[in-house]
């Protein structure tokens, strides 16, 4: 008996130290925003959610609007936005629910919200018209935005989109939020945050430490994983292809073949549906190939950019 109160004794505190180990609290904002928010870094008011934005470029120039994916941040532009900044006004931002912009106030992380809030966010800027481009959840809103808001969009680039069902999120129905994840608010060590990112990358070596710490930063910041929670708790997908076909931008689908997140066979549904579209594959590539290959996924872009058609 005395044995078995030993062993159960030191399985509780193993069990106790575990769960202190992963245990990982918010990080606190100023340095969070001392460490990621330095110039060019603003923060702009809308719609009562303050939006950290990066906004490079000559003013005159054509507008270039950048939109992240899901755990993502702005910063996920960065060397798309150097290269391109001294042709073009580039902006991108945390999208709400996410980075440094943080929780949105009213929890409403629905599709109309946030395209309203891209809207009113070229408004504060003096943006009338720009290309909009959409990694992701961010492609996602960029081709409803497309949609909504025919007159605003010049051009349209659509980096593995979101939009089509798959298991766990079916068409009509809420998104079922596994346990795990509910946990996130709790714990999220690195490897934790590693292992979610590998399937996006085609060569795990793109993904560094600095990367993984960055997105886990982004994660950690106050409020953010409650909010990607209930940003999931929020999907109800329905059929994209009525949207889709209002789209009437010239419309650019850059996709890497070894997508492990939202399958490279969607690029087809897609090319279906928006009139006009064009597909650029990276054979080599994976779900974000502006953060893993910038380089040599920018020429596809630069040359859409500058067609004349």
């Amino acid at each position: 008996m005395k044995a078995t109160t030993s062993i159960l004794l030191l399985a509780g505190a193993a069990l106790i130290g575990t769960a202190l180990w992963l245990y990982t609290p918010d990080a606190s904002r100023a340095s969070l925003e001392a460490s990621y928010a330095k110039p060019p870094s603003i923060f702009v008011t809308v719609d009562g959610v303050r939006l950290h934005v990066r906004d490079t470029g000559p003013r005159d120039a054509p507008a270039l609007i950048m939109l992240h994916g899901f755990g993502s941040s702005l910063h996920t532009w960065e060397p798309w936005a150097e290269a391109l900044s001294p042709q073009y006004r580039v902006i991108r931002f945390d999208l709400p629910g996410f980075g440094l912009t943080g929780a949105d106030p009213t929890n409403d992380y629905s599709d109309t919200r946030a395209t309203r809030i891209l809207a009113d966010l070229m408004d504060a800027l003096h943006v009338a018209r720009g290309t909009i481009i959409g990694n992701s959840l961010g492609g996602k809103i960029a081709w409803q935005f497309a949609a909504a808001y025919p007159d605003r969009v010049a051009r349209l680039v659509l980096i593995s989109p979101d939009g089509y069902e798959s298991p766990g999120f079916e068409y009509g129905k809420k998104a079922e939020v596994p346990a795990v994840i509910r946990v996130l608010p709790y714990l999220l060590k690195s490897f934790l945050v590693r292992m979610n990112l590998l399937p996006a990358y085609a060569d795990p070596k793109h993904l560094t430490d600095a990367v993984v710490t960055r997105y886990r930063d982004m994660m950690i910041a106050p409020g953010v994983r409650r909010a990607m929670i209930s940003r999931m708790e929020q999907v109800e997908l329905q059929p994209p292809e009525p949207t889709l076909q209002r789209i009437r931008a010239p419309t650019l689908l850059l996709w890497g073949e070894k997508d492990g997140m939202i399958p490279f066979t969607n690029a087809q549904d897609y090319l279906k549906a928006i009139p006009g579209a064009k597909l650029v594959a990276y054979p080599d590539l994976g779900h974000v190939p502006f953060e893993e290959a910038p380089a040599e996924a920018l020429p596809p872009l630069r040359a859409f950019l500058q067609d004349n058609k």
